[in-house]
């Protein structure tokens, strides 16, 4: 069975060009249900540099979906057995100002539009660069 991965390296998803806003934005929970972008900032403030994209994917997935342990590796592996998406279609890159950067080992850490590293990174010829999926065509 073929094994798909949605892990970059040594690469900046830079904000999305039709971003609503320019500096990041926590995002916040509606209804008391938590979004993906809810998760995915949760996960990567607290730990920066811990998961990769797979790695993060896949456990909120196995969160939302209440997957048991008994469970975990045939469920990995139907999950990453179909393409799945990668992070530039992540709200928290589309829409609330966060650039995703993936280190050389797929690491990958939020990092705000308007700070000093993001500029940093987006100056660094040895980072590759792709936008985040614009939400509107």
């Amino acid at each position: 069975m073929k094994t798909h991965t949605t892990n970059y390296t040594n690469t900046l998803i830079e904000i999305a060009e039709d971003s609503p806003v320019s500096k990041a934005v926590i995002p916040v929970v509606k209804n008391e249900k938590k979004t993906i972008a809810n998760y995915q900032f949760e996960k990567l403030s607290k730990k920066p540099l811990k998961y990769t994209s797979d790695e993060l994917l896949f456990e909120i997935f196995v969160e939302r979906n209440h997957i048991s342990s008994s469970e975990f590796e045939e469920e990995k592996q139907k999950f990453f057995s179909k393409g799945q998406p990668c992070l530039r279609t992540s709200p928290l890159a589309k829409k609330n100002g966060f650039g995703i950067f993936h280190n050389e080992d797929s690491k990958i850490q939020l990092i705000p539009a308007e700070s000093d590293d993001y500029k940093k990174i987006l100056a660094d010829d040895s980072i590759k660069k792709v936008k985040a999926m614009k939400s509107k065509k």
